[in-house]
């Protein structure tokens, strides 16, 4: 029997959207083993007058529990 778990991260580039998700899933993958997909669940941004200076993604990232 399987069990997945999630957890929520938010992930920040300067970049775009995408880079801050992807950069949520790198640093999850230094310590989670077995991620199999992740939602976006919201994104935001920092802005200064009429500039973005960093791009949020809110992420839930699924990973499976491993018994031994």
């Amino acid at each position: 029997m399987a069990v997945i778990k999630t957890i929520d991260l938010v992930g920040v580039s300067t970049d775009s959207w995408q880079d801050a998700a992807v950069k949520a899933l790198e640093e999850a993958a230094k310590t989670l083993r077995g991620i199999q997909g992740f939602d976006v669940l919201e994104t935001s941004a920092v802005v200064d007058g009429t500039e973005i200076t960093e791009f949020h993604s809110h992420v839930r990232i699924r990973f499976r529990i491993e018994r031994s």
